[in-house]
Parts: structure tokens; sequence; C-alpha cells
């Protein structure tokens, strides 16, 4: 093919694939198949790779993602990037829609249209070119992910008409169906699974190769103009429903389902129907936005700190769902403990799919009369892992079945006790040998809080431990690459990745390692009390009962619990292999200040410049505490970009609520503003 032929060919291809484009992501009604559109795709993109000079940046072969970015560069939002104030019932609401009424009339129009649970970010274009896009950060300052937005196909790099300038928000999202396909991927890789389609949206858009990124196929909805004209002579739409419209005629795809409605009853009636919509839709939504529709409207009511006084976000109430219960397993945890877990008929939750939820114990089930064959009603506890709340006992039909626990363990046939401390709910196996332990135990010991072995988990320890190549976690540092490489589904590549993940782990230092070890009762707190108190692996191994029980908030069960780990024959062998394995067994991190002494903090949503571990090792060196929980003892609540169900919880008990700036401030008070 001939210089000018390849130049029309490419110009041809661009616009079928651009075509074709807006048909599947904005009509929904595709005309040729997936196979035809990958083809013409390839097409394109080895005519570029053979003619460079016919580049463009606004090629649909663009979004495939570039080279890999070393960090983010921070933005400064030229139109502040606010969030919303919530409400949470119809009475809250009443009172939005009288005070607007009170200042702009009872005839007033607002737009209702749903809340997409993602990550909201801003696209900006000069002369009708895709040239910066950014996350939302703290509404003031975020984070310049132009590559990464650039893959998601719905973003349209070229306007159909070259306005001069224009700065749309809209919300990023992981459709239902590519979440569910990924979480299935990654199960088969033994990755962690992601806890809903919002974190994977995040989690997806902050990856810092845009390759990654293109993989997760986002999406996207374009909700709001920020700033610029919608049109060539610089006219004004006079509402937000008629700069939507604008909007779709660039070729953006805007929030569905919105309408306009006056009047509280009429606002409401919406609200309501989106509600039970929630379940049919291929996106998560977690409310209704309720803003008034004139924009010169919303210029009499004004702004708040930090929030419009012309919105507002109608949260919805923690979904519940009605399934069958079918049957119940028993899963061994790394103490011993025989968890009750039920088997659903699946169902649509909050986000995931549900097949399996938790029903803690045998007096949770005794006490909530639960039975096989019930129909359940299941939430998610802190919107994250599924539970039984109850049994509907009105629809029993005399067929089902009560449960009992058995009475030897369902992993290594030894009999199990129910345990003497507390109420005596657990039941629990106490062979040392039993093999689900020991797996439950080697996942304990390399995850994120212990020593944060990446890509060891669940199914490639069990693939590790079926193939014999190791036994417990110390045997973890005597693997070679080839010890991994011919185990199912693992290359040489991942083999390598994993050898250098676990050498990486030996430097975590003390505080991890305790933690690591799997002891009863000793969670992270905990291990990093005993830590600062002996300051050696050797010193721990040494004390006895009340030199453990003397350390604030350890108390006589974690101290039983320790004296008996490292009395025992296995503990104590343990912790001698994994010295000679070379570990580090000293503490890493000593506290650098008593800045944040005696407080505690809850951390939630993304940070602008750190992320939450790093924000937590910072709150650690500086005295304080942190907590994975908010409650009146929480002193305050650190909240990032996209913060989700904590906020609303500190708002609820009064927490005070801090972004990162005034963070970095209160650990440096005196520095100049």
């Amino acid at each position: 093919m001939d210089r000018e032929s390849a130049e029309k060919r490419i110009k041809e291809l661009r616009e079928k694939i651009e075509y074709n484009s807006h048909l599947y992501y904005e009509c929904d009604a595709p005309e040729i198949s997936d196979y035809e559109y990958d083809m013409m795709f390839r097409e394109l993109g080895e005519l570029e790779t053979q003619y460079p000079e016919f580049s463009s940046p606004t090629s649909p072969t663009k979004r495939v993602g570039g080279r890999a970015l070393d960090k983010f560069e921070k933005v400064t939002h030229s139109v502040r990037m606010g969030s919303l104030t919530d409400v949470f019932s119809y009475d809250e609401l009443h009172e939005f829609t009288d005070r607007i009424e009170g200042i702009l009339g009872k005839d007033t129009e607002y737009s209702v249209e749903p809340k997409i649970d993602g990550l909201s970010v801003s696209l900006i274009y000069r002369d009708g070119v895709f040239v910066k896009g950014a996350t939302r950060g703290d509404g003031i300052t975020g984070e310049d992910v132009t590559e990464n937005l650039r893959t998601v196909r719905s973003i349209p790099l070229k306007l159909k008409e070259p306005l001069p300038y224009l700065n749309v928000r809209g919300e990023v999202y992981m459709p239902r169906r590519v979440f569910d396909e990924l979480n299935e991927v990654r199960e088969d890789e033994g990755q962690p699974l992601f806890a809903n389609p919002r974190n994977a949206a995040a989690g997806s858009l902050r990856q810092l190769s845009p390759k990654v990124c293109a993989s997760r196929r986002l999406d996207i909805f374009v909700f709001n103009l920020q700033e610029g004209s919608l049109y060539q002579d610089g006219r004004e739409c006079r509402t937000h429903i008629e700069s939507l419209n604008r909007l779709r005629e660039l070729g953006f795809v805007t929030i569905p389902d919105t309408v306009c409605a006056v009047g509280f009853d009429a606002v409401a009636k919406h609200v309501k129907e989106l509600g039970n919509m929630r379940d049919e839709l291929s996106f998560d939504m977690d409310g209704a936005v309720i803003k008034v529709n004139d924009l010169h409207g919303r210029v009499t009511v004004g702004e708040g700190t930090g929030v419009p006084k012309w919105a507002v976000a109608f949260k919805y109430p923690p979904e519940e769902k009605r399934t069958k219960l079918i049957s119940i397993d028993v899963q061994v945890g790394r103490t011993g403990v025989l968890t009750p877990t039920a088997n659903l008929e699946p169902v649509r939750l909050a986000g995931t799919t549900v097949s399996r939820a938790t029903l803690h114990n045998i007096n949770y089930i005794r006490d909530n009369d639960i039975r096989i064959g019930d129909t359940v009603i299941i939430r998610k506890a802190g919107e994250i892992i599924p539970e039984i709340v109850d049994s509907v006992k009105s629809e029993r039909n005399g067929g089902e079945q009560e449960f009992e626990m058995p009475t030897v363990c369902p992993s290594c046939g030894h009999p199990v006790v129910r345990d003497d401390d507390g109420d005596g709910a657990a039941t629990r196996c106490i062979n040392p040998a039993c093999p689900a332990q020991n797996s439950r135990s080697i996942v304990h010991f390399a995850s994120k809080g212990a020593m944060n072995i990446d890509g060891l988990g669940p199914q490639v320890v069990e693939l590790l431990l079926a193939a014999g190549k190791i036994h417990d976690a110390a045997d973890l540092y005597s693997l070679k690459t080839e010890d991994i490489s011919g185990l199912d589904r693992m290359g040489e590549k991942s083999a390598e990745n994993l050898i250098a993940a676990i050498e990486g782990s030996k430097s975590r230092g003390l505080e991890r390692l305790l933690y690591a070890l799997g002891i009863r009762q000793v969670g992270e707190g905990a291990a990093e009390k005993i830590a600062a108190r002996f300051g050696t692996l050797a010193a721990v191994r040494d004390a006895g009962f009340d030199d453990f029980n003397n350390i604030p908030d350890v108390g006589e069960v974690t101290a039983t619990a320790l004296v008996e780990f490292f009395g025992s024959e296995r503990g104590a062998e343990l912790c001698d292999r994994l010295t000679a394995a070379g570990l580090r067994t000293d503490k890493v991190k000593e506290r650098t200040a008593d800045t944040l002494a005696g407080m505690t903090f809850v951390l939630t949503g993304t940070l602008p410049t750190m992320s939450r571990d790093e924000a937590s090792e910072i709150i650690k060196a500086n005295g304080g505490k942190t907590s994975s929980s908010v409650s009146k003892k929480t002193t305050y609540v650190l909240a990032g970009d996209d913060a989700g169900s904590k906020l609303t919880k500190a708002k609820e008990l009064g927490i005070p609520v801090i972004d990162e700036e005034a963070f970095l401030k209160m650990l440096n008070p005196t520095a100049e503003e």
C-alpha cells in the first residue's frame, strides 16, 4: 500500500471505528460483531505503526494504553469539585425542597438522577480535543490520570464540534458484568478479589500502567458542565437538563434516567422509582441526586462550605434481599474455629452477586432460628461482608432442617471442643496438624497487614501445599523459582515475581512478624505493642505471662495465648526456622513524635498524595492509633476522595472529619501557612 492509500485507509478506519463505538457505547445498538470491530482496530494499529507520520492523539488506538507512569502529577482544579450534602430520609429531603422553594418559589424544577457509585473525574477539552483528565481528590487538588482516561472508550477523544474550551465532570465506574468477569479471573489466578465495582474502578483508574487500566474496561457517565460554553457562538444553556442534552450531542455519554420534577411529591416519587430500579441496572448506584434545574437559580441559592446549597444526595438504606438457604458448610479458620457458612441461591446485593454468607456461630443460628431450606433475608455488614439477618418463618413448609455443629473437624477428623473463653459460642479444632488451619495460617502469614507477600493468595498456597513444596510458612523461604514455575497457571515470570516478593518480606520487622504468626488474640495493634515493649523476637520468646499481661490493652487471654504459642514445640520450631531463614526479628520503626498521642483515626477514601497505609504508618509513628470502624471513641476520620459509609457514620456520630491537608497541619502545627 502506497503512502496516499494508507492515509486514506487510516482516515476511513478511524471514522468507522468511532461510528461503531458510538453505536455500542452510547446507543447500545451495535451493527457489527466484536470480531469485525477488533479486526478494524488491529488494521488501524498496524497502519499507524507502518506510517507514524499519520499518528494522531485522537486516534482510537490511543485507548489501548501507552507507557507506564512513575507517579501521578497533581492538578489544581479551576472549578472546585465539591461533594454533596447527604440526606437519609424523605423528611430530610422535604426539608431541602422546602428551603429551596422558600428562595426560588413553589414552581421550582429539580433534576433527579442516579448517583453512580464510582470515581469522580474532570475532563478538559481544547479546540474539541481531550487534553487532560483528573481525579476529584480533595475537591481542590486531584491527580492527572489523562493517559488512563484515554483508555475509557466512552470518553470522546474528539468532540463533534471544535469548541474552544470545555470542562465537564463525570463518574468513572466499572459495569457489573465486567466486575464479575474480572473477579472470576482474579480468583483463578489466586489474586485478592475486589470488594465491589466502585473499589475496582478506583483501583483501576489509579494504575500507573495505562495498559492495565485499559484491560479493566471502565466506563463513564458525564453529569455536569463545570466550565466553558457548549456552543461555538458562546450561547449558554438555561437548565441543567438542557446542558445534558447538549453534552450528548457533542458525543458524551451522560447520566441516564434523569427526569425533571416539580415539588416534593414528584421528586420523592422518582427517588423511589430509582431505588426500585437498582437491580435492573448495569451499574451500581448508591443514591439519587436532586439538583435545582435552573442554572441561574443555583447562583441565587448559592454555595456552602465545600458543598452546593442547591443539591443533595439521597442515600438509600442498606440493601436487603430475600433468597433461599440451600445448605450450610463449615469452614475451619487459621486458629481452628469452625464457622458455619450459608450456601444461598445467588442474588444481586450491593454491587455483587452473593451466593454465600456468614452465619457467625451456632448461637447466632439458634437465636435467630435459621434452618436449612428457609427463605432468609441477607444484607452486607459494612457494605462488604454478606450476612443473614433473619429467616422468614411465615414461608416455611415443614421441610426445613435444623443445623447442628459437627463433633469432629471437617478437615482433619479430629474431635472439636467448645471454647471455654467468652460465651462459649466458638467450636474449635485443637489439632495443630489440621490441614485447613495450616493453609489459612500461611495465607494469613502472607497477607497485606502481615508479611505482605504479593501474589501468594489462597489458590497459590493450595497449589504449593498439594504439590508438597511447602508444609508451613517457614518453607516459603526455601522455595526456588523451579518449585513454582511448574505449577498449574504459574509460569516463569510469575514464579520469579513471587520469589522476589518472598525475599522482600524478610525485612518487614518484628511487629509484622508477630501478627503474621497467627497467634490467637494477637491482632496488628497488640503485635505493635508487644514489639515496642520487647524490641526483639528473642526477648518476646523469653517473656512470661506477667510480662505480657502488664502491657496496656493486652490482657490475660492474649497473654495466655502468647505463652502457649511460644512454649509449644510447633511455635518454637517455627520461630527458629524463620530466624534461620534471615527474617528481621527486631522492631523496624520507633515512634518519632507524640504529636498524635491519645488520638484514634479512621481512614476512608483515596487521599491526594499518600496511600492509606502510608497515612496509617505516619499516625502510628506520631503516637496515634488507627481503627477500621467509626465509633464514639474515634477522634478523627481522615477522609479522601470517594469516601464511603465510614464518612456517613462519622456524620451521624458527630465525629470530626478532616482532609489530608488538615492532617498534615496537625503533624506540624507551627508551620507557616
